[in-house]
């Protein structure tokens, strides 16, 4: 009996991953402890959304998705526009912090354009301190097992030098993703490049995915349209890539209203503007799986596989990159 493509796919995605992550994480000469090995090789849940807009006015929808997260265990990414109506620290402290705020041990968070609606975002960087990376900066990365985690400012009017290609940030990036090689990069950060809602795309964050692509990410998750949504991978131009391309889902679905779909993008796969919920990964050595959790009372769901792929100066063949389905 033959066995499946995409089978096999994976199989030789996680034996390549395996070899190239205990490679990457060791010095030369140092004996890694069998618990480390265990550690990069165990999966690791990365769980969240975005637009979760918790205000006192009205929490039940923030309790609804925060709930979600009490029974997921793993780091929570909170992708902006998390507190309102104002953003300051007492938003965040009155109402995020009964609902989303419960799980902040175990929140990285990235900055949405509403974290400004308070003078220099003061009121987010007051809240999270370090775990939101250099205060005023919002950018910063991090690991989990074999997976390297950007999380990324895209506010480009509200940061010096925006996100221009030269600027601060991304100088900053380029030089995180070559001092932190990974066969296995996700980022996520607020604003997405590509979306269907009545945000748009936001051509601003461009340079951000060419250094991603370059790089061999993975997945990029995003917020700020409140809806969920999912593209074919994709290169930074819109041309769908099956190999190489980054996989894009939106999951702006923390608690805050839900955004019209106004013109459906080419590579546009899934789309859902009713359900509120959170998006779970399970990142794996080489591949990883999607899944979109909703809140009680909803019914749409996603859900999804795909592997790691290598940077662009690797010219070893590569597998198809991810799979999926839905249900409304």
């Amino acid at each position: 009996m033959s066995v499946p493509r995409i089978t096999l796919a994976f199989v030789l995605g996680i034996a390549v991953t395996i070899h190239i992550c205990s490679a990457a994480s060791t010095a030369a000469g140092e004996e890694i402890s069998s618990t480390a090995k265990a550690e990069r090789g165990a999966p690791h849940i990365l769980v969240g959304a975005g637009d979760v807009h918790a205000s006192c006015a009205d929490l039940s929808e923030a309790r609804a998705t925060a709930q979600l997260l009490a029974n997921t265990p793993g780091t929570i990414f909170a992708d902006g526009d998390l507190a309102s109506p104002d953003a300051s620290l007492r938003d965040f402290e009155r109402c995020y912090g009964p609902t989303w705020g419960h799980f902040k041990a175990r929140t990285r968070p990235a900055i949405g354009n509403h974290e400004y609606d308070a003078k220099d975002a003061a009121g987010y960087f007051g809240y999270f301190g370090p775990r939101a990376g250099s205060n005023g900066k919002g950018y910063y990365s991090y690991e989990l097992g074999c997976w390297h985690v950007v999380v990324l400012n895209a506010n480009c009017s509200e940061i010096p030098g925006g996100c221009a290609a030269g600027s601060p940030e991304e100088t900053w990036l380029r030089s995180d993703l070559q001092v932190h090689p990974a066969h296995c990069i996700v980022a996520y950060f607020h604003q997405p490049l590509f979306s269907s809602s009545e945000v748009g795309n936001d051509p601003a964050v461009k340079p951000f995915w060419e250094d991603l692509y370059r790089a061999g990410a993975a997945l990029v998750i995003n917020g700020h349209a409140h809806d969920y949504e999912r593209f074919a991978p994709q290169d930074p131009d819109g041309v769908v890539d099956p190999t190489r391309g980054i996989l894009e889902i939106i999951a702006g679905t923390g608690g805050k209203d839900h955004a019209h779909f106004i013109h459906i993008d080419p590579n546009s796969i899934v789309r859902d503007n009713t359900a509120f919920g959170v998006l779970k990964l399970t990142l794996y050595p080489g591949r990883y799986d999607w899944k979109f959790i909703p809140a009680a009372g909803f019914t749409f769901t996603d859900w999804g596989s795909g592997l790691c792929h290598r940077p662009l100066t690797d010219n070893k063949n590569q597998q198809r990159n991810a799979v999926g389905g839905s249900v409304k």
